[in-house]
């Protein structure tokens, strides 16, 4: 076979051109500094964690309570959320939002969040703006009551204009085998219990961005970029401690209202039922109303965003007003919003 021969002239550099890593844009030294800085960010309690971060992988021990532990996991982003953040220059509460998203679909069944990881893609590593993501990624862990146990940061020039970059994360629960909700138990006459959203949670912001100019964003900074609410700690305060694992659970099922709106609540309901939403049964919030009256139909706003409503519970009838009562010592609000038929 024919050797083929290279010249270094053919690519443009000459052979005593001097060539680094750094000078193509990714600054190994900067990306260990900035793991350093996390270690010392990430100080709250890692009950369960043996080995975190700065290895190769991360350790968990499982909670030796579960006689029949199963593993949940899921994983998010925050969207074009991203965007409103890169517009005002504020960094500290989309990790917040990223946990949120992860966290609350496990959530989903049953299950405690045990621990995360998240995925840091920039084009230059910025030390400050990082360590402002991961200070709400931390605190978005500890609202869930999970452990941030590790995660990647990858430097990639040319990929993102400058300032910009994209969040992944991945949140690992558990839950024992009998206590999975998964809907199969809903049935006719169930009520639907919608619990308060925060505002815009982290979804619809495409079509936030073409409604609203960026001065209006700028001059409500705060309502859109507040973060997503985490549901971890009162839904699992309803749900019986495992000494009581046999006694029924209070609710059959639950549905975290992201991308897609009230349609999710569809992907729990058993075969042959579906719901009936009253729609003035709770207190939309004005940005859901400023954003329809600019010309969203009514369909298309409960398609797309959550009015309001950022997870919703269904239970039967007899459960509703012990259920209430115990959300309402969280002070997280919560309304009877509809029935399964």
């Amino acid at each position: 076979m024919k050797k083929e021969s290279y010249r270094l002239q053919a690519t443009g550099y000459k052979s005593n051109q001097k060539i680094t890593y750094k000078k193509s844009g990714v600054d190994i030294r900067k990306g260990e500094e900035f793991v350093e800085a996390i270690k010392k960010l990430n100080t709250a309690g890692k009950r369960g964690v043996l080995q975190g971060i700065g290895g190769f992988s991360a350790f968990f021990s499982l909670p030796k309570k579960y006689k029949q532990p199963i593993l949940v996991s899921s994983t998010d982003g925050v969207g074009t959320k991203l965007k409103i953040a890169f517009l005002l220059k504020r960094h500290n509460s989309i990790g917040i939002d990223l946990v949120a998203m992860c966290a609350n679909d496990v959530l989903c069944s049953g299950a405690k969040p045990l621990f995360f990881l998240d995925y840091l893609s920039t084009g230059r590593l910025d030390l400050k703006q990082g360590k402002e993501i991961v200070k709400g990624i931390i605190e978005g862990c500890e609202e869930a009551g999970c452990a941030l146990i590790g995660g990647e940061t990858a430097e990639m020039p040319d990929l993102y204009k400058k300032g910009e970059y994209d969040l992944a994360g991945f949140c690992v629960g558990i839950v024992e085998k009998k206590r999975i909700i998964d809907g199969s138990k809903i049935k006719a006459g169930d009520k639907i219990i919608g619990l308060a959203s925060s505002g815009l949670h982290s979804n619809g912001f495409s079509l936030l961005r073409k409604i609203f100019s960026q001065k209006e964003i700028k001059q409500n900074a705060n309502e859109f970029l507040k973060p997503t609410r985490i549901y971890v700690k009162p839904v699992l305060s309803l749900l019986n401690p495992l000494s009581t694992s046999h006694s029924p659970l209070p609710v059959k099922g639950i549905a975290h209202i992201t991308g897609g709106g009230f349609n999710n609540i569809k992907r729990i309901l058993p075969k042959g039922l579906s719901i009936k939403i009253e729609k003035k049964s709770w207190q939309i919030p004005s940005i859901f109303k400023e954003i329809q009256s600019r010309g969203v139909s009514e369909k298309e706003m409960f398609n797309v965003f959550n009015m309001g409503i950022g997870m919703v519970l269904i239970a039967g009838q007899r459960d509703v007003s012990a259920i209430q009562k115990k959300l309402s010592g969280f002070k997280l609000k919560n309304w009877v919003i509809g029935e399964v038929k």
